[in-house]
């Protein structure tokens, strides 16, 4: 029987696996450039994008922080209004029937045309870039959160009413926690997606700079190293947006994690109480004075 892996263990290998899959992308890439001796104007060096990146590091950035503001308020805004209409539709079958056929033909209308048109009637601020990451993420939203509330077992429900819950209570405790599977997965997938709708909004409309403007700027001057050091802080915010959609999951969802929910053992109870000088306290509810352990009635 293989030993049992312990927390450190565990640790390192989340961490050490993707440090050692980003070491050979690197090496692999490097190592193409060499055997193949591709020109630095083709494809630059790792060597070159890092000074790329060190070298004009405050405007890269400062628009990295634009474009990270551009994904959080689209991406916010998209959950929050795909949650809210997906429960409109889950409450009125009327509502689906309506809204649905709508939002399927919205998704077949390429983003890029809707941002053009999110130009003449937003301007060139950052409302149109908020709300083309907000499209990209709020049909993901919708779907699997009317998946979730559709999945839900209607006989809980009714058992949680009968026992005295109130409607209030009963979503929060029975049907929303069966929408976190299906609405995390659509988001761990609009995370990443998000950063693209923001450099879309970019490149329509940007008077604010932003990793997207600063790409066009540099592949316009053919600087190839530039274009790559934005391309690579790019992939740095949609893996940073991922990661943080994984934590909120992993806090959201503990039963994914482990089958039961921590908690102490008897002795430890009793140990916490004594240190903190409050006495012991009987299952008959009694005081246990001296330094005995409670027992059991």
């Amino acid at each position: 029987m293989p030993p049992e892996r312990t927390w450190k263990d565990s640790i390192a290998l989340q961490i050490g696996a993707p440090l050692a899959s980003f070491a050979l992308l690197v090496g692999v890439w490097a190592l193409v450039i060499e055997l193949f001796d591709i020109p630095g104007y083709v494809l630059p060096t790792p060597t070159a994008t890092f000074d790329a990146i060190t070298g004009d590091w405050s405007t890269l950035i400062e628009g990295a922080w634009i474009t990270f503001k551009e994904f959080v308020f689209g991406f916010v805004a998209g959950v929050l209004v795909g949650f809210a209409c997906a429960l409109a539709m889950a409450q009125s079958r009327l509502v689906q029937r309506a809204l649905y056929p709508v939002l399927i033909a919205s998704q077949a209308v390429p983003i890029i045309a809707i941002a053009a048109a999110l130009v003449i009637w937003l301007g060139f601020g950052l409302a149109p870039k908020v709300v083309i990451v907000a499209l990209i993420v709020f049909f993901p939203v919708v779907v699997n959160v009317l998946d979730g509330l559709s999945s839900v077992d209607r006989d809980m429900v009714n058992l949680v009413r009968a026992m005295g819950a109130s409607r209030l209570r009963a979503f929060r405790t029975v049907e929303l926690p069966a929408t976190y599977t299906p609405m995390f997965s659509a988001l761990k997938l609009s995370a990443t997606f998000s950063v693209t709708g923001a450099v879309i909004g970019e490149w329509t409309a940007s008077t604010s700079g932003g990793l997207g403007a600063y790409l066009l700027q540099a592949n316009s001057r053919l600087n190839t190293p530039a274009t790559f050091a934005a391309i690579v802080l790019l992939a740095a915010l949609g893996l940073i947006a991922f990661l943080c959609v994984v934590a909120v999951e992993r806090w959201l969802t503990p039963w994914r994690t482990r089958s039961a929910a921590r908690r102490w053992s008897r002795s430890r109870r009793w140990q916490a109480r004594t240190r903190s000088g409050a006495p012991a306290v009987r299952a008959d509810g009694g005081a246990v004075a001296g330094g005995q352990p409670p027992t059991t009635a």
